[in-house]
Order: structure tokens, then sequence, then C-alpha cells
């Protein structure tokens, strides 16, 4: 079975989550300030959101080899961003031993210094108390996976879609279908207008094996 789940790096509003909620079990959720995501909107929401039902897929945006944000990909900056991370998942209400998901925008190949920054950032996450996630290509995914053993594989593999509008209910596809079958999640589309409850927004769709991605 697979959960649908939205994903958009802007937060929407309360109401706006509260009408999507019927559509989907799982929203990512964005820690601020991160190297390459500084916009704070997501803070302080998880409690009224895990109020309105939502399971969680904690999301970490930081150092990228490629595209804009923060460039600084190294061990020592792996660990101090892995020790930030955990702080911020601590700083918003979520327990011990949940997963936050580090963000990573290039696709293969997955190699020093990039894998070093890899390694540091969960080694300091799981020091924290958390367990450690990597969104990624499918296509590096593996290599992600046996560097880091244990870790849990967000995928983004776009499908393409026959229109960038839809409605409810979404599809749920197999998350193994992704292009690697250890994922725990899927990013399946992205810039999609969906239109929920009386709103528009635009979101990345997901499916995951789990309704609450972040939980152990």
């Amino acid at each position: 079975m697979s959960f649908a789940g939205m994903d958009c790096d802007q937060f929407p509003g309360l109401a706006v989550m509260a009408a999507c909620k019927a559509a989907f079990a799982f929203t990512a959720y964005y820690l601020a300030p991160a190297p390459s995501h500084r916009d704070p909107g997501w803070m302080g929401q998880r409690a009224a959101l895990a109020a309105q039902g939502w399971g969680f897929a904690p999301v970490f945006v930081g150092q990228q080899t490629v595209g804009p944000g923060s460039h600084i990909v190294t061990d020592a900056q792996g660990f101090s961003d892995g020790a930030r991370a955990g702080a911020l998942m601590e700083q918003e209400g979520f327990a011990p031993g949940l997963c936050v998901y580090l963000d990573l925008e290039n696709g293969p190949p997955f190699r020093s210094p990039q894998a070093d920054y890899v390694r540091a950032w969960r080694a300091a996450v799981q020091s924290s108390g958390f367990a450690a996630g990597v969104y990624c290509s499918h296509a590096m995914a593996a290599d992600v996976a046996a560097a880091n053993p244990g870790v849990r594989i967000w995928a983004f593999r776009l499908a393409a879609l026959a229109s960038s509008t839809a409605e409810p209910p979404f599809p749920t596809p197999e998350v193994a279908v992704c292009g690697f079958a250890g994922a725990a999640i899927w990013q399946r589309a992205d810039a999609v207008t969906i239109s929920v409850g009386g709103h528009e927004l635009i979101v990345d769709l997901d499916v995951a094996t789990t309704p609450d991605p972040s939980a152990p």
C-alpha cells in the first residue's frame, strides 16, 4: 500500500492545509533556516498540523553541488549542518528517533566531496538522537544507500503527466517502481497545480510506504 503526500516549499497556511488533508496523508516540512532554504514559513506549525492529522517528511535543504543555494560541500560542514538539522527537529517538537531528510538536488555521480558531506551529516543527525534520510535522484539512490547503511531514501523520479493540473484523488503507485526498490518515499511529479477544497496551489506530488515517513 502507498500513501499520497504533498511537498510545497512555501507554507500554504493552516486553512489550506486543513483542506488538503482530505487528499493527502503526509506533507514535507521544511526546517529553516537551512543552508539552501532560508524561508521559515513552516517553522512553528508542526503541532497544529499534527492536530489536523498530518504525517511528516521533515526536510533539511543542505549544501548543494549544482544550482541555487549554498555550496560548502565538506565533511566538516556536513557535521555542522547535521547538528543544525537535529537542533531544528528538537526545536519543532519532533520526538527523538524520528527521521529528517537531507535534500540533494543533483543527479549522479555520488562521490567525494559530496559523499563525505552526507556521511558526516548523517553521523551528526544520529548523534542528535534522530534518524537520517536523504532526498536524492533515483539514479544515485543505490550509491547513497550503500555509503550510508540504514539511511532512508526519498527518491525523485519525475513521471510525465498528461496535465500540469490535478484534483483528488491522487494516484498512489507502488513506491518501489521509482527506480530504487528500497525507497521510503517517491517524488513522482513536480510543480503540479492542484485544486483541493476550493483552494489552488502548486505542489510536488509524492507517495510513501507509510502515512508518516518520519516515524520509526
